[in-house]
């Protein structure tokens, strides 16, 4: 079995990666040239545990390659299109940016090829590619699959690896086999759908997971207001078996990153296009922007005016495991931060370079401490587990005030109890 990977971002690097690793002949296509040679040296675009690694050992092996050449599609049992689909400020998807690049391998594909899609795509997208495909296949029989992406940024190889279960949506029985061969050597649940209902699955779980995060957090501002303590509330609704010990029900920060919004969004306008009315889905991006303000508001209340003071923010990447910082809160945070005058001090794990607009604007530090010198407030921004391990005493003895931020409650108790400090966390009366 020969494996085209399309698109070497996050999911098609991990990919690709791991089904060389499985003993899987893999070529990785991007028309990037630049990150096509980094990842010919094993360098990723991004980083993610053991992603370097990986990369370089299948290399090594012989069974993992990279090109900007499409044609190397033409002799490739399956073709995995794994491209990211951008997303604009407005969370709304470039969707034409992904199918365009599967367009243009088309007439390269061998007859009996499968192509297996796990960009993000809308419902539909599959059917209009057969659609396309059949004008351009001169005899050729090519079959369409749908497996939605299911990776989580910092855990990506881990979860690949054992994902617990996979859906595979198929238009007939002859991609089956084939399929069966590729995924199944990764998780031994396959889940067999139509197309449509894989391309729904997607789109419908990170809805449930978006819906699930704004309502907790909803929940949560009202637990600030009347003297409630959220976490206290969310053990009362785990100990439920309606909602369970695993529900995606722990107050913090707002979501960040495209993946869920892209759903959401994909959603509304699949509804929206057969005059649909989806009143909880629609909230949804509204209420989770509205909650993305809450350190910036809590910030404002206590340190008004905030031109002048010193804020050090824990933590830049999106989220733990990444140095990506696409879609970033802690990014958003600290540009209204600037913008409102403050002095910015910051430190994440991986993080060394800031975008062009805050490079002269924001002090990059080397450590944790020397974020919080001086500072009147201290923000963590991404939970990175080394922060876990802060000594409150270090802390409050540097620091200019006593504020900290924790949204998600991940410091050390010892915060709560440091007199010199004053903890505030989402959904606890502060």
């Amino acid at each position: 079995m020969k494996v085209a990977v399309l698109g070497l971002w996050h999911l098609g690097t991990v990919t690709a990666a791991c089904t060389a690793a499985a003993g899987v002949v893999t070529v990785g296509i991007d028309d990037n040239a630049d990150r096509i040679a980094d990842l010919s040296r094993g360098e990723p675009p991004l980083f993610e545990p053991g992603l370097a690694e990986l990369i370089r050992s299948g290399l090594d092996s012989g069974n993992l390659a990279f090109t900007t050449d499409v044609r190397a599609v033409g002799d490739a049992d399956i073709i995995w299109v794994c491209h990211d689909t951008p997303v604009d400020d407005d969370d709304q998807a470039d969707v034409a940016a992904v199918t365009n690049r599967v367009e243009a391998v088309f007439e390269h594909l061998r007859d009996g090829a499968i192509v297996l899609v796990s960009a993000q795509l809308p419902a539909g997208s599959i059917g209009a590619l057969e659609r396309t495909f059949a004008q351009k296949a001169r005899g050729r029989r090519v079959e369409f699959a749908c497996s939605p992406e299911n990776l989580r940024l910092g855990r990506a190889i881990e979860v690949f690896r054992d994902p617990g279960r996979v859906v595979i949506g198929i238009r007939n029985e002859k991609a089956r086999p084939a399929l069966s061969s590729l995924l199944g050597r990764f998780c031994n649940n396959l889940i067999w759908t139509s197309v449509e209902s894989a391309e729904m699955v997607k789109h419908a779980l990170n809805a449930f997971l978006a819906v699930s995060v704004t309502f907790s957090n909803e929940i949560a501002t009202i637990c600030e207001q009347v003297g409630a303590d959220a976490a206290e509330v969310e053990a009362g609704l785990r100990s439920d078996p309606r909602v369970g010990p695993n529900a995606y029900i722990r107050p913090g920060p707002a979501f960040a990153g495209g993946t869920l919004a892209r759903d959401v969004n994909f959603l509304r306008s699949l509804a929206e296009d057969r005059g649909l009315t989806t009143p909880v889905i629609n909230g949804v991006l509204a209420s989770n922007r509205a909650h993305g303000q809450w350190a910036l508001a809590h910030l404002r209340r206590m340190l008004q005016p905030l031109s002048g003071r010193t804020i050090g923010v824990l933590g830049l990447a999106y989220k733990p495991g990444t140095n990506t910082l696409r879609r970033s809160l802690s990014i958003e945070l600290i540009r209204e931060l600037v913008g409102a005058g403050a002095h910015v001090r910051a430190f994440d794990p991986k993080v060394t370079t800031l975008p062009d607009d805050l490079r002269s604007a924001v002090t990059l530090v080397s450590n944790s401490t020397a974020a919080a010198q001086g500072a009147d407030a201290l923000v963590v921004a991404t939970e990175w587990p080394e922060f876990r391990k802060l000594a409150a005493k270090d802390i409050a003895d540097v620091m200019a005030g006593g504020i900290v931020l924790d949204p998600g409650r991940f410091l050390d108790r010892a915060f709560a109890a440091e007199p010199r400090l004053s903890l505030i966390s989402v959904g606890r009366m502060s």
